[in-house]
């Protein structure tokens, strides 16, 4: 099945090729939605990056997870909501990278919060939290591309994998 999925994927990846814009530039807004990965839950995430330079982006972003610790009819089930800002350089013009590749590294700033059941006998805490990310997004088209992303640090840890549209 996965097989199929990745060819399928590999196909549309191919067939749209010819298509392909450079990074939002500035004045350029972008919506960016998917699914995280991570070692606590599955993540799903929706964010807006705006561009200030040709280079540079800022945006936000908003993640949610639903993790239970140990198994799923646990009694200790957490919700955790992040909220963050980042900015992210693109490195497209310095490196000469193609019209559809964008490849970025940034920093993140935010608050996570998590929310756990009564009695639980542990703690996570809520709070700020600094993190940086690496990534890059794959255009298939003027105006919605793929992306892949990953984090590191207090706020952030695995990666993203979505969607990136173009306004």
């Amino acid at each position: 099945m996965r097989s199929k999925v990745l060819g399928a994927l590999m196909l549309l990846l191919i067939s749209f090729s010819g298509y392909s814009q450079s990074p939002i530039g500035k004045g350029g807004k972008q919506i960016n939605v998917g699914f995280g990965f991570s070692g606590i839950g599955l993540p799903i995430y929706g964010g807006m990056d705006f561009g200030i330079h040709e280079d540079v982006t800022v945006g936000f972003l908003i993640d949610y997870r639903n993790y239970y610790e140990g198994y799923k009819n646990s009694k200790y089930r957490h919700n955790v909501w992040t909220f963050s800002g980042n900015g992210n350089y693109h490195f497209n013009t310095v490196l000469d990278i193609p019209q559809e590749w964008d490849f970025y590294a940034g920093l993140t700033i935010g608050f996570q919060s998590w929310s756990s059941p009564d009695g639980y006998p542990g703690s996570y805490n809520s709070g700020l939290g600094l993190g940086g990310q690496i990534g890059g997004r794959y255009y298939f088209n003027e105006k919605m591309g793929i992306n892949l992303e990953i984090n590191g640090g207090s706020i952030t840890t695995g990666g993203k994998l979505g969607l990136s549209i173009k306004l």
